[in-house]
Protein backbone atom coordinates (compact mmCIF):
# COMPACT_ATOMS: atom_id res chain seq x y z
CA UNK A 1 0.00 0.00 0.00
CA UNK A 2 2.84 2.50 0.77
CA UNK A 3 4.53 1.93 -2.86
CA UNK A 4 1.25 2.32 -4.36
CA UNK A 5 0.53 5.82 -2.33
CA UNK A 6 3.65 6.94 -3.04
CA UNK A 7 4.00 5.78 -7.21
CA UNK A 8 0.35 7.78 -7.15
CA UNK A 9 2.12 10.57 -5.51
CA UNK A 10 4.54 10.97 -8.37
CA UNK A 11 1.82 10.34 -11.38
CA UNK A 12 -0.90 13.13 -9.78
CA UNK A 13 1.29 15.41 -7.11
CA UNK A 14 4.82 15.33 -8.81
CA UNK A 15 5.51 18.71 -6.78
CA UNK A 16 5.20 16.16 -3.26
CA UNK A 17 8.20 14.21 -5.11
CA UNK A 18 12.14 15.50 -3.39
CA UNK A 19 13.98 17.37 -6.04
CA UNK A 20 16.88 14.55 -6.25
CA UNK A 21 14.41 11.92 -6.61
CA UNK A 22 13.15 13.57 -10.00
CA UNK A 23 16.14 14.88 -11.16
CA UNK A 24 17.55 10.94 -10.88
CA UNK A 25 14.35 9.72 -12.83
CA UNK A 26 15.59 12.42 -15.58
CA UNK A 27 19.28 11.02 -15.40
CA UNK A 28 18.09 7.57 -16.09
CA UNK A 29 15.32 8.58 -18.77
CA UNK A 30 18.73 10.81 -20.85
CA UNK A 31 20.51 7.38 -20.35
CA UNK A 32 18.00 5.30 -21.96
CA UNK A 33 16.97 7.98 -24.51
CA UNK A 34 20.64 7.79 -25.47
CA UNK A 35 21.14 4.32 -25.58
CA UNK A 36 18.10 3.91 -27.92
CA UNK A 37 19.95 6.19 -30.31
CA UNK A 38 23.21 4.79 -29.88
CA UNK A 39 21.55 1.49 -30.92
CA UNK A 40 18.84 2.29 -33.81
CA UNK A 41 22.11 3.92 -35.82
CA UNK A 42 24.70 1.35 -35.06
CA UNK A 43 27.33 1.72 -37.94
CA UNK A 44 30.78 -0.27 -38.38
CA UNK A 45 32.57 2.98 -38.55
CA UNK A 46 31.19 4.57 -35.71
CA UNK A 47 30.94 8.30 -35.68
CA UNK A 48 28.94 11.05 -34.08
CA UNK A 49 27.48 10.01 -30.72
CA UNK A 50 27.97 6.42 -31.10
CA UNK A 51 32.04 7.01 -31.48
CA UNK A 52 31.31 9.16 -28.66
CA UNK A 53 29.43 6.82 -26.46
CA UNK A 54 31.45 4.12 -27.52
CA UNK A 55 34.93 6.20 -26.38
CA UNK A 56 33.52 6.39 -22.74
CA UNK A 57 32.25 2.77 -22.67
CA UNK A 58 35.31 1.27 -23.56
CA UNK A 59 37.34 3.83 -20.86
CA UNK A 60 35.13 1.76 -18.44
CA UNK A 61 35.54 -0.90 -19.79
CA UNK A 62 39.45 -1.21 -19.60
CA UNK A 63 39.42 0.02 -16.02
CA UNK A 64 37.40 -2.94 -14.98
CA UNK A 65 39.76 -4.88 -16.79
CA UNK A 66 42.79 -3.62 -15.75
CA UNK A 67 41.57 -4.12 -11.49
CA UNK A 68 38.99 -6.71 -11.68
CA UNK A 69 40.49 -9.08 -14.16
CA UNK A 70 39.55 -10.07 -18.01
CA UNK A 71 37.33 -12.51 -16.69
CA UNK A 72 35.41 -10.92 -14.03
CA UNK A 73 35.19 -7.53 -15.79
CA UNK A 74 32.75 -8.68 -18.34
CA UNK A 75 30.44 -10.04 -15.42
CA UNK A 76 30.80 -6.83 -13.32
CA UNK A 77 30.97 -3.80 -16.33
CA UNK A 78 27.49 -3.57 -16.47
CA UNK A 79 26.81 -3.08 -13.18
CA UNK A 80 30.04 -0.66 -12.66
CA UNK A 81 29.46 0.77 -15.94
CA UNK A 82 25.54 1.78 -15.26
CA UNK A 83 26.96 3.33 -11.98
CA UNK A 84 29.57 5.46 -13.59
CA UNK A 85 27.57 6.69 -16.36
CA UNK A 86 24.89 7.58 -14.28
CA UNK A 87 26.94 9.58 -11.44
CA UNK A 88 28.42 11.92 -14.84
CA UNK A 89 24.65 12.70 -16.13
CA UNK A 90 23.76 13.66 -12.50
CA UNK A 91 27.19 15.42 -11.58
CA UNK A 92 26.50 17.67 -15.32
CA UNK A 93 22.87 18.31 -14.21
CA UNK A 94 24.39 20.15 -11.71
CA UNK A 95 26.27 22.42 -14.21
CA UNK A 96 22.68 23.80 -15.79
CA UNK A 97 20.90 26.58 -14.60
CA UNK A 98 17.92 25.81 -12.55
CA UNK A 99 18.98 22.13 -12.25
CA UNK A 100 19.99 20.50 -9.16
CA UNK A 101 22.83 17.52 -9.10
CA UNK A 102 20.69 14.24 -7.36
CA UNK A 103 24.07 13.26 -6.20
CA UNK A 104 24.12 16.40 -3.88
CA UNK A 105 22.11 14.07 -2.21
CA UNK A 106 23.05 11.37 0.23
CA UNK A 107 20.82 9.07 -0.75
CA UNK A 108 20.92 9.20 -4.12
CA UNK A 109 24.56 8.14 -3.07
CA UNK A 110 23.95 5.21 -0.88
CA UNK A 111 21.54 3.98 -3.36
CA UNK A 112 24.15 3.38 -5.27
CA UNK A 113 27.08 2.33 -2.80
CA UNK A 114 24.93 -0.34 -1.31
CA UNK A 115 24.30 -2.26 -4.34
CA UNK A 116 28.56 -2.30 -4.59
CA UNK A 117 28.58 -3.30 -1.22
CA UNK A 118 26.07 -6.15 -1.52
CA UNK A 119 27.57 -7.17 -4.90
CA UNK A 120 30.93 -7.26 -3.24
CA UNK A 121 29.96 -9.96 -0.73
CA UNK A 122 27.91 -11.68 -3.18
CA UNK A 123 30.67 -12.08 -5.97
CA UNK A 124 33.07 -13.23 -3.05
CA UNK A 125 31.21 -15.71 -1.42
CA UNK A 126 29.97 -16.92 -5.28
CA UNK A 127 34.17 -17.62 -6.38
CA UNK A 128 35.27 -18.43 -3.00
CA UNK A 129 32.37 -20.10 -1.17
CA UNK A 130 33.11 -19.94 2.91
CA UNK A 131 36.50 -19.66 1.78
CA UNK A 132 35.66 -15.96 1.53
CA UNK A 133 35.79 -15.15 5.09
CA UNK A 134 39.67 -15.94 4.29
CA UNK A 135 39.48 -12.49 2.96
CA UNK A 136 39.12 -11.26 6.51
CA UNK A 137 41.55 -13.38 8.82
CA UNK A 138 44.87 -11.49 7.59
CA UNK A 139 48.03 -12.50 6.36
CA UNK A 140 49.35 -14.81 8.94
CA UNK A 141 46.94 -17.60 9.69
CA UNK A 142 47.86 -20.61 12.41
CA UNK A 143 46.24 -21.68 15.29
CA UNK A 144 48.97 -19.81 17.51
CA UNK A 145 47.70 -16.20 15.55
CA UNK A 146 44.28 -16.79 16.59
CA UNK A 147 44.40 -13.46 18.78
CA UNK A 148 45.49 -11.56 15.73
CA UNK A 149 43.64 -13.36 13.36
CA UNK A 150 39.99 -12.26 15.40
CA UNK A 151 41.48 -9.09 15.56
CA UNK A 152 41.84 -8.65 11.75
CA UNK A 153 38.60 -10.37 11.44
CA UNK A 154 36.86 -7.02 13.79
CA UNK A 155 39.12 -4.78 12.15
CA UNK A 156 38.04 -5.89 8.60
CA UNK A 157 34.34 -6.07 9.15
CA UNK A 158 34.14 -2.45 9.83
CA UNK A 159 36.44 -1.79 7.40
CA UNK A 160 33.92 -3.37 4.48
CA UNK A 161 31.20 -1.83 6.58
CA UNK A 162 32.26 1.59 6.23
CA UNK A 163 32.90 1.04 2.64
CA UNK A 164 29.08 2.43 1.60
CA UNK A 165 29.14 4.74 4.15
CA UNK A 166 32.33 6.80 2.63
CA UNK A 167 31.29 6.18 -1.12
CA UNK A 168 27.95 7.94 0.01
CA UNK A 169 29.93 11.02 1.78
CA UNK A 170 32.80 11.36 -0.62
CA UNK A 171 30.26 12.23 -3.03
CA UNK A 172 27.64 13.74 -1.52
CA UNK A 173 30.42 16.08 0.46
CA UNK A 174 32.62 16.75 -3.09
CA UNK A 175 29.05 17.37 -4.72
CA UNK A 176 27.90 19.53 -2.46
CA UNK A 177 30.64 21.44 -2.11
CA UNK A 178 31.37 21.73 -5.56
CA UNK A 179 27.75 23.32 -5.77
CA UNK A 180 28.52 26.10 -2.95
CA UNK A 181 31.73 27.23 -4.53
CA UNK A 182 30.76 27.36 -7.94
CA UNK A 183 28.05 29.71 -6.34
CA UNK A 184 29.68 32.07 -4.16
CA UNK A 185 32.10 32.50 -7.31
CA UNK A 186 29.48 33.58 -10.00
CA UNK A 187 28.38 36.14 -7.20
CA UNK A 188 31.66 37.71 -6.99
CA UNK A 189 32.73 37.39 -10.46
CA UNK A 190 29.65 36.63 -12.46
CA UNK A 191 31.17 38.22 -16.02
CA UNK A 192 35.23 37.58 -15.34
CA UNK A 193 35.41 34.07 -14.57
CA UNK A 194 32.07 32.30 -15.93
CA UNK A 195 34.41 30.12 -17.87
CA UNK A 196 36.47 28.94 -15.36
CA UNK A 197 33.74 28.36 -12.55
CA UNK A 198 32.33 26.05 -15.18
CA UNK A 199 35.57 24.03 -16.44
CA UNK A 200 35.97 23.84 -12.69
CA UNK A 201 32.84 22.22 -12.56
CA UNK A 202 33.17 19.75 -15.02
CA UNK A 203 36.64 18.85 -13.44
CA UNK A 204 35.01 17.96 -10.55
CA UNK A 205 31.91 16.20 -11.61
CA UNK A 206 34.15 13.82 -13.96
CA UNK A 207 36.67 13.23 -11.22
CA UNK A 208 34.59 12.41 -8.40
CA UNK A 209 32.46 10.12 -11.26
CA UNK A 210 36.19 8.09 -11.87
CA UNK A 211 36.51 7.91 -7.97
CA UNK A 212 33.67 6.52 -6.81
CA UNK A 213 34.09 3.81 -10.11
CA UNK A 214 37.66 3.20 -9.52
CA UNK A 215 37.07 2.52 -5.67
CA UNK A 216 34.07 0.30 -6.68
CA UNK A 217 35.90 -1.71 -9.16
CA UNK A 218 38.47 -2.05 -6.32
CA UNK A 219 36.09 -3.31 -4.45
CA UNK A 220 34.75 -5.89 -6.70
CA UNK A 221 38.53 -7.05 -7.52
CA UNK A 222 39.45 -7.45 -3.53
CA UNK A 223 36.51 -10.25 -3.58
CA UNK A 224 37.16 -12.10 -6.48
CA UNK A 225 40.71 -12.54 -5.95
CA UNK A 226 42.25 -15.30 -3.63
CA UNK A 227 42.92 -14.29 -0.36
CA UNK A 228 47.17 -14.14 0.04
Amino acid sequence: MHEEKLLMDILVNPETVPHFVSYAFLASIILIIVSLIVRSSVTLVPRGIQNFMETIVEAILNLCEENIGHHWAKHLFPLVGTIALFIVVCNFMGLIPGFASPTSNINTNAAMAIPIFLATHIYGVRVHGFGYLKHFLGPIRSIFALPLMMLMFVIEFIGHLARPLTLSVRLFGNMTAKHYIIGVLAILSPAVLPVAILVLGVLVSVIQAFVFTLLSALYLAGAVEEAH
